[in-house]
């Protein structure tokens, strides 16, 4: 319990709040979530995301792709090509 008290004063002072003030807003979040029930409800209630069939390992190789793009497009900003 203390361990517990210490890390929220610690992550309050972190965010320059005072740890009523950090509980409060922490609450506020919290209270915004749907807890896991109503998640689960939602999920049954509007089916699956994707209809069909999905090629999960193409997707993968898309997203790996694209990331490696990206990557190379910020680490060779400003160098000439060799």
């Amino acid at each position: 319990m203390e361990r517990s008290a210490g890390k929220l004063k610690a992550q309050a002072a972190q965010a320059g709040m005072s740890l009523s003030d950090y509980l409060l807003q922490e609450i506020t979040l919290l209270s915004g979530q749907m807890s896991w029930e109503e998640l689960f409800e939602e999920i049954d209630r509007d089916g699956p995301a994707v209809r069909g069939e999905v090629d999960t390992a193409e997707m993968i190789r898309q997203d790996r792709e694209e990331r490696g793009r990206e990557l190379e497009a910020r680490t060779l900003r400003g160098f000439p090509p060799e």
